[in-house]
């Protein structure tokens, strides 16, 4: 049963009220006969619940018993006494709702965004100061990649991640026993195209492209590396799609909800697809160039990117879901190790950022921020034919 604490006074001043009320309308009504008895019952009761309703709204709880949750009809009760409480609760539920559109609307906006003017270890301008690369001209790595180097995550952090200030990720999912052991081989016995290659942003070029020539901006680039990888015998496909272009004028907004509307299609038509590559073009500050040496050639650095779904502010972000996140992990980890194995400076750090980018198309989903706008295009296609080689290693090589 349930109890309830209620105020000597308050039970007294509302018995004396019952009594008063019940009397006055007894005899107020009781000497007219032209009053029927059904008549003053029914006044007497509706005067009576008043009382009980004001004085005592415990009591009928009690008696009455509850048609809704203790706390459901508490808070009727506020309501009822102070109007005010339900506008504003009715308020906060709406003020929420548009906060949550706004949040959504800033988080897409900053996805359509991202990527762009990073210095040369990968940190946003302005936040970051720029970090000095010595990058070695041999093919002697500087870094320990053993596995049991591997499981200290402060060395693995440190030394192959840069988290961008707006997510957060822990040991749990950089696992490097889980990560490395992933099977990120494809089929080779299978027919048809493996690879898919794109560009959320078409129109990023060179220090020296021809302006509007896409053999010369970063749709070029892709080609040479299908070209490359064809040639290896890993059939590619090349998706020279324009997404960042409205009405004529560059507009990213939308550019990844674009491409992943012309994407999906192609990879419902090519089932045997295994990897998705969205390769871009960093941008950094114009006294950046990312180039290193590799077999006597300039060639372009590139990094490899990551997006977890989740920010620091937000968490997860359930309306970008992925349920590929650690395989995109590990493909990426295992290309970072790789390419330092082969390549030693040839990759920054692996960028973590909190927003999705189209990562969600497959597992072994990849984007790349090769080299940036202070690159040449021979430096460039210098790169790819290293990331060509990489991507075998990891994919076919044992």
């Amino acid at each position: 049963m349930r109890k309830w604490k209620i105020d000597r006074e308050s039970m007294a001043g509302g018995i004396a009220a019952i009594f008063l009320i019940v009397a006055g309308t007894y005899f107020f009504f009781g000497n007219g006969s032209l009053w029927g008895a059904g008549w003053k019952y029914s006044v007497q009761r509706q005067l009576v619940q008043r009382v009980e309703n004001v004085y005592f709204p415990g009591l009928l709880y009690v008696f009455q018993g509850p048609k809704k949750t203790a706390g459901e009809w508490l808070k009727e009760q506020a309501m009822t006494w102070i109007p005010i409480v339900g506008y504003v609760d009715a308020q906060k539920a709406y003020e929420g709702y548009v906060e949550d559109e706004e949040t959504i609307a800033k988080i897409l906006a900053s996805q359509a965004e991202d990527g762009h003017m990073l210095d040369e270890s990968g940190n946003p301008k302005g936040e970051i100061p720029p970090v000095e690369n010595v990058v070695p001209q041999t093919g002697t790595p500087t870094l320990d990649m053993s596995i049991e180097r591997l499981r200290d995550f402060d060395y693995l952090l440190g030394n192959f991640y840069i988290v961008d200030s707006s997510t957060m990720i822990g040991p749990e999912q950089l696992n490097p026993d889980d990560l490395l052991n992933r099977n990120m081989k494809i089929n080779v016995e299978s027919k048809g195209p493996k690879i898919l290659i794109f560009h959320t942003h078409s129109q990023e070029e060179f220090v020296d492209s021809t302006p509007g020539d896409p053999s010369t901006s970063i749709v070029g680039v892709g080609e040479y590396l299908t070209q490359l990888l064809n040639a290896k015998g890993i059939e590619t496909i090349h998706d020279t799609g324009v997404y960042d272009i409205i009405n004529g004028q560059l507009d990213r907004s939308s550019a990844y909800e674009n491409a992943e509307a012309s994407i999906r299609p192609i990879l419902e038509a090519n089932p045997t697809i295994e990897v998705v590559i969205d390769l871009h073009r960093d941008g950094v500050a114009e006294e950046t160039h990312l180039v290193t040496d590799i077999g006597g050639k300039p060639t372009a650095k590139i990094m490899y990117f990551n997006g977890l779904s989740r920010t620091r502010v937000n968490g997860d972000i359930d309306y970008l879901y992925n349920p590929y996140i650690q395989d995109n992990l590990a493909f990426s980890l295992q290309m970072q190790i790789a390419s330092e194995t082969l390549y030693p400076g040839f990759v920054r750090p692996i960028y973590l950022r909190g927003y999705r980018y189209n990562l969600h198309l497959m597992p072994k989903s990849l984007l790349i921020e090769a080299g940036a706008q202070t690159n040449t295009v021979g430096e460039m296609k210098n790169a790819m034919e290293v990331l060509a080689e990489t991507l075998y290693h990891v994919l076919i090589g044992d």
